[in-house]
């Protein structure tokens, strides 16, 4: 197994760094400020393709305040939302912001205390910066390439663990329900004594890993604006991150692993043994 974070970095100028980190913890206080203000009290959801999957108008006012400042502060540089896309030449890029205004939508209009902003800058080895938001928690988490990563401005380092055994992992929900193999996965995380729990927002959930709430946190599919700022966390703070076949990719295109290195294999059997006979 190769470990994403054994990889030299590619480097970033550190001036950028530091900028991206100052505007990006701003944007995240503010957001901070709106989702608590706002939670379950008379949001209006439209529904997409699935009842759960919710927009409402504090994602798009959130990322329409993001976009103004990012565009503003870093003219030269695409921003990709969750709810109004790509700017032009995202692609091809050197680096992009990528952004979503609160992951964990239905959590947030039932006013389930459990939703998050969050802002990454990517370039093509991966997140450069991310900053997560955990309103309900009062905690802002923010990392670097090469910088580490911190809770509150407290620095965060991943304590290994060598077994399953009594531990949690986290997974989420595929667009349209359980993703093929999820049920063998939990039964065989349940034979090894561990707990999954499925929590609502993929941001939070490998956001634990990093914090060492959770061993694990595996999702079946995801999209780079829910993970891509807790990703950077959880790279910075010593974690695993891995593909359903083990490799190691900057954001997975097939399904994507974040788990402490000691119980990345054994975590990792479980999704491929389940994934092929789901």
């Amino acid at each position: 197994m190769t470990l994403l974070s054994s990889r030299p970095p590619r480097p970033v100028e550190p001036g950028l760094l530091s900028r991206a980190l100052e505007v990006a913890g701003r944007l995240a206080n503010d957001a901070t400020d709106v989702i608590t203000a706002t939670a379950g009290r008379g949001a209006h959801p439209s529904t997409l393709d699935s009842p759960f999957d919710w927009v409402t108008d504090t994602d798009r006012i959130l990322e329409r305040h993001t976009r103004r400042v990012l565009t503003a502060e870093f003219p030269g540089i695409p921003v990709v939302g969750h709810e109004f896309g790509a700017d032009h030449g995202a692609d091809v890029a050197e680096y992009r912001w990528v952004v979503d205004s609160v992951d964990g939508t239905a959590n947030y209009v039932a006013g389930v205390p459990w939703c998050a902003y969050s802002l990454a800058l990517v370039d093509a080895a991966g997140p450069v910066v991310g900053v997560v938001a955990d309103p309900y928690r009062a905690q802002i988490y923010a990392a670097a390439r090469g910088r580490g990563a911190r809770a509150n401005g407290k620095p965060v380092h991943l304590t290994d663990r060598c077994a399953t055994a009594g531990a949690l992992v986290c997974t989420e929900f595929a667009r349209r329900g359980p993703w093929p193999g999820m049920g063998g996965f939990i039964e065989r995380a349940a034979a090894a004594h561990a707990g999954v729990r499925v929590l609502g927002s993929a941001a939070l959930s490998i956001a634990q890993v990093a914090l060492g709430h959770a061993a694990a946190a595996v999702l079946h599919s995801y999209h780079e604006w829910d993970v891509a700022g807790s990703v950077a966390m959880a790279i910075e703070a010593g974690a695993v991150v891995l593909d359903k076949h083990g490799e190691d990719a900057a954001l997975p295109t097939d399904g994507l692993l974040v788990a402490a290195p000691g119980v990345a294999d054994e975590v990792l059997g479980w999704w491929q043994e389940t994934a092929h006979a789901g």
